[in-house]
């Protein structure tokens, strides 16, 4: 189920329209409830704003865990009744209950059975499959798959140290959401539902947090400056290569190569001291100068006061 956009909305009304994946239950009333809290256009861009970075952040760090490409985009935030959302989800799934530390509350991370065996089978060492058939998960399954559910909410909270330092206290698990009672029914519930993928599996999970605790942090988040990107620095000129004079007493091996000259194999065994090798005249000006183990220059065989020379005739290009 698809709902429009609208930046006004209130509790209960959708900031981003949840969508129906993996056979996720979508809310049925998107009506705000009488005297609910409200947020602002603002608060809004904001929220969103804030909750795609983490969403991104989150992807980086799962990928990295799971040593395979772990996406995760948001899908929506959205608010409502505690029980709608409780209802929303399916049975079983993988929750886990959580507060966020100094803020009061219990919030709750919702992962489907079918990511989290997924996700279960990728720490095995397997290509992380789900399976066809639908199941629960079993204990150890659960007791791995708290490994994420610890990476989540600890990303979730540093993407928050710059309006208040949280710290993530995990509460229990849960795998039955109708036996939830961490909040009143009408309760208002903040709810970030993000689209994730793995190979072929791909499922919706969702954080639910008491939308009284966040109230100061979203307040906050708002009243932060928008600021505007800073526009790239025109490139600075390649500065002119100057000598290190770290390389002054450093030796460099140059020697001198006279090619052109070819001798069969089976005369090499005959070669002894004081035979003759025949060499091309015009070879003397093809001699290849090398610096240490490269090429550098190609040069013309000489004498200089009464020395053997080489005049260095051109560059040879790498």
């Amino acid at each position: 189920m698809a709902t429009d956009h609208n930046p006004t909305a209130t509790a209960g009304a959708l900031l981003s329209g949840p969508r129906e994946i993996g056979g996720k239950k979508p809310f049925k009333d998107a009506a705000p409830p009488r005297g609910a809290e409200t947020l602002s256009p603002r608060q809004t861009r904001k929220l969103r704003s804030h909750q795609e970075g983490f969403a991104a952040d989150l992807a980086a760090r799962l990928s990295l865990f799971l040593r395979a490409e772990f996406t995760v985009t948001l899908a929506g935030v959205h608010m409502a009744p505690y029980q709608r959302v409780t209802e929303s989800w399916p049975e079983p799934a993988h929750l886990t209950l959580f507060k966020t530390e100094p803020l009061r509350g219990v919030s709750i991370l919702e992962i489907p059975t079918p990511m989290g065996i997924c996700v279960v089978d990728r720490l095995m060492g397997g290509p992380g499959e789900a399976g066809a058939e639908s199941r629960e998960m079993s204990a150890i399954e659960s007791a791995l798959l708290e490994q994420v559910a610890q990476i989540v909410t600890q990303e979730w909270c540093a993407h928050c140290a710059h309006l208040k330092e949280l710290k993530p206290v995990v509460l229990g698990y849960e795998n039955n959401p109708r036996f939830l009672q961490t909040a009143p029914p009408q309760a208002t519930m903040l709810v970030v539902a993000l689209d994730t993928a793995l190979g072929n599996c791909r499922e919706q999970i969702q954080l639910a947090f008491p939308f009284a605790a966040l109230e100061p942090l979203i307040r906050q988040l708002s009243q932060n400056p928008e600021m505007e990107p800073d526009p790239a620095p025109a490139p600075k000129p390649a500065a002119p290569r100057g000598w290190n004079p770290c390389f002054d007493d450093l030796c460099v091996a140059v020697s001198a190569e006279w090619p052109g000259l070819e001798v069969a194999a089976r005369e090499v065994l005959k070669l002894k001291v004081g035979d003759v090798l025949r060499i091309d005249p015009q070879s003397a000006a093809q001699i290849r100068v090398r610096l240490g183990e490269n090429g550098g220059f190609h040069g013309r065989l000489g004498a200089l006061a009464g020395n053997w020379a080489v005049e260095l005739t051109e560059v040879v290009k790498p």
